[in-house]
């Protein structure tokens, strides 16, 4: 009978534990069901309408038929991976050697590191908004630099040849303090006695740098590459700004052509649509994370 009696109020204790649990998570699943989930469902639910804020027809599959010979969605596609061909890399080497650097014991690290790191902060319409001053033609303090040393003035941002290349340094200025945290994060996690025998070895600092460094970081620079895949492909904000897709939609995005369809045309079941597809986008680099970097840890292990 002690038996049953401890093992009913062991059960009823943990029963109070998970209920306690239950309802500390409860505001997190409650705001993400609100803002994050039902969001997702009536988007998908209006993609299969010709929704336009006066009237919703069911359409079936005529929007995503729509898009296979919308040559400007597709151009968006392409502009998107070019943007993500761009950035990610160059941010990532950028980040790591930032990281590397300020790992060292320098003067000022605390602070150059919060100082590289500020711009993650910042709101990317400020940013934006100051960039498209740098950028000006005519007084901008770019095009001021190169006419002292001589150079002809840059159309940074009226130059469809141009235009994507400014927009993406202007994205891995802004991104690099997050990845250089990051990288100091996994650089930091490195035991130091591996360091150590190495150099009892006589292995040199390139050595170091190939034989530990790199695949010690293999899952945060994973982590990196992934989650910058997925901004990549949502970048918005300083495409809006900074040329508005233009010129010419050279610069047009996937994101910037859902904002333009579901608030500028009222195509809302459209916009739906083109949100679909970067959602699966998004979700299938997810997929690709949770398959592949199981295996990067499981290789180091």
């Amino acid at each position: 009978m002690n038996r049953k009696s401890s093992n009913v109020r062991v059960k009823k204790g943990r029963l109070e534990q998970q209920k306690s649990g239950y309802l500390m998570i409860l505001p997190s699943y409650l705001i993400y069901t609100l803002f994050t989930l039902i969001p997702i469902i009536w988007t998908i639910v209006m993609s299969f309408t010709n929704y336009n804020l006066n009237t919703a027809e069911f359409v079936g599959l005529k929007n995503y038929q729509k898009m296979l010979t919308d040559t400007l969605f597709q151009s968006s596609v392409l502009h998107t991976l070019q943007y993500s061909i761009l950035t990610v890399p160059i941010a990532m080497v950028l980040g790591l050697a930032l990281a590397m650097l300020l790992n060292r014991k320098i003067a000022g690290r605390p602070f150059f590191r919060t100082i590289f790191y500020m711009p993650n902060i910042l709101s990317m319409v400020a940013i934006s908004m100051a960039w498209l001053y740098l950028y000006d033609t005519n007084s901008g303090i770019l095009n001021r630099i190169l006419k002292e040393i001589g150079l002809s003035p840059v159309q940074w941002l009226s130059s469809s040849g141009m235009a994507m290349i400014s927009v993406a340094i202007m994205s891995i200025w802004s991104t690099l303090g997050y990845n250089m945290v990051v990288f100091l994060s996994g650089l930091q996690s490195i035991p130091e006695h591996l360091y150590e025998a190495a150099s009892i070895d006589g292995a040199n600092a390139w050595t170091k740098f190939t034989k530990i460094t790199l695949p010690m970081l293999s899952p945060t620079t994973f982590f990196i590459f992934v989650m910058a895949c997925i901004r990549s492909f949502q970048v918005f904000g300083q495409v809006l700004i900074l040329t508005n897709g233009g010129p010419l939609n050279s610069t047009t995005t996937i994101a910037h052509q859902i904002y333009r369809n579901g608030f500028e045309f009222y195509e809302m079941g459209y916009a739906s649509s083109q949100a679909v597809v970067l959602l699966i986008i998004i979700l299938a680099i997810t997929i690709i994370n949770m398959k592949f970097g199981k295996g990067e840890e499981n290789d180091l292990a």
